[in-house]
């Protein structure tokens, strides 16, 4: 039976040592004298971000007696700490080392106030372990599962003595094993600070697939940053931050033209309405400052600001969508165009004389879409007499 638990406990360490390393570096090693018939507790060192279990060993030793071998030394001869064969020959080390007949009991408690009580009065009610049989030694892997990992990173082991009268000497000793994911600092609660700061993107509340832009946003962010970092940073560096994981979650979860189709709707509508310079500022506030414009972006505030006589602005535009999408010859007339109002017929000229053999798409010419502009911003109210110049070179 015993040989049995043994291998059932080698074969937990083997499967988890693919995912983490032993702590040696921050292991606890403690030796003290306990009086008979009395209590003790000896607090461990912190434990790691990450640890999601740990091995400990407790020895009782007469007077005069010494370990034959430290946990940690045993660990570190452990050729190979995936393989069941050598670690099932480390671990009976663990629980054969040298020990006296002097016997105790302990408990291990998560809490300081919680071990002072059974330093006080023996209680052991609220332990997240407890040993009631008497032992003169001992060697446990405890996990997560045993509770006693909820609130690191320290534990409490109280110990009593069952002697009647000699006084004992009591070695623990306690190596942390850290799970390399969990050791980036981010549980079921931490992600929720992640989740907050999703729902305060300015967009969120646009998206059609919430949930799974969520959990595309926090796997991006957790995966990049550690708690720690994330703890760490300023305000305006998780502002940053946000965003651009935010446009790549956008990207991941091909919701991106969604929510830009959305945003130009909502500039569309108010065209409509003649509410230009609310359409303007949206544009730029929401599409342009965000750098989530395209080249029709840069065009259809172009052709805003065309309608609202800001010629200047509209060349300026034009000229973006084009380096944008230079193939797009749309931008290229709409750009001749506010080179006319500009009273820039020379280059207005050259660009129609470079394109005016060719299709703006596969339905219309460049000289029959010309001539539409021209028609389009006589209804609106835009002088138009010097496009007589540019149509004589079309014909």
């Amino acid at each position: 039976m015993k040989k049995l638990l043994l291998l059932l406990c080698m074969t937990q360490i083997s499967f988890a040592q693919k995912e983490g390393y032993w702590d040696k570096e921050r292991a606890t090693t403690k030796e003290v004298v306990l009086t008979a018939g009395k209590r003790i507790l000896l607090k461990t060192e912190a434990l790691p971000i990450g640890t999601t279990e740990f091995l400990f060993r407790i020895t009782l030793l007469d007077e005069g007696q010494k370990l034959t071998s430290s946990l940690v030394s045993v660990l570190k001869a452990i050729p190979d700490p995936t393989g069941i064969s050598q670690g099932t020959a480390g671990l009976i080390h663990l629980t054969s080392a040298i020990s006296g007949d002097d016997t105790c009991t302990y408990a291990i408690f998560q809490e300081a106030n919680l071990a002072n009580a059974f330093l006080k009065e023996g209680t052991t009610a609220k332990a997240c372990f407890e040993q009631k049989d008497k032992i003169n030694k001992e060697a446990r892997l405890l996990s997560s599962a045993s509770l006693c990992l909820t609130n690191i990173p320290h534990l409490w082991f109280g110990f009593e003595s069952q002697n009647w009268v000699m006084s004992q000497k009591i070695v623990l000793e306690v190596v942390p094993w850290v799970d390399y994911k969990a050791s980036r600092g981010w549980t079921k609660q931490t992600k929720h600070e992640i989740e907050k700061m999703c729902a305060r993107l300015d967009f969120f509340d646009q998206l059609s697939k919430k949930e799974i832009f969520t959990g595309t946003y926090i796997k991006l962010f957790t995966d990049r940053f550690t708690y720690t970092e994330f703890t760490n940073m300023l305000a305006a560096e998780k502002a940053t931050i946000a965003t651009e994981i935010g446009l790549l979650a956008l990207k991941n979860t091909n919701q991106m033209n969604e929510l830009m189709e959305q945003k130009r709707k909502i500039a569309w509508d108010f065209y409509l309405k003649k509410e230009y310079q609310k359409a303007i500022t949206y544009i730029e506030k929401e599409i342009i400052e965000s750098n989530w414009a395209q080249a029709k972006d840069y065009s259809a505030l172009g052709d805003i600001y065309i309608e609202t006589k800001q010629f200047f602005k509209a060349k300026d535009s034009y000229s973006k969508a084009i380096a944008l999408d230079a193939h797009q010859l749309w931008y290229q007339l709409k750009l001749a165009n506010t080179l006319v109002f500009m009273n820039e017929i020379k280059a207005a000229k050259e660009i129609h004389l470079t394109y005016k053999n060719n299709n703006i798409d596969a339905k219309i010419s460049w000289i029959d879409q010309a001539k539409l502009d021209i028609e389009f911003y006589r209804s609106k109210g835009l002088a138009v007499d010097d496009f007589k110049k540019i149509l004589r070179i079309l014909e």
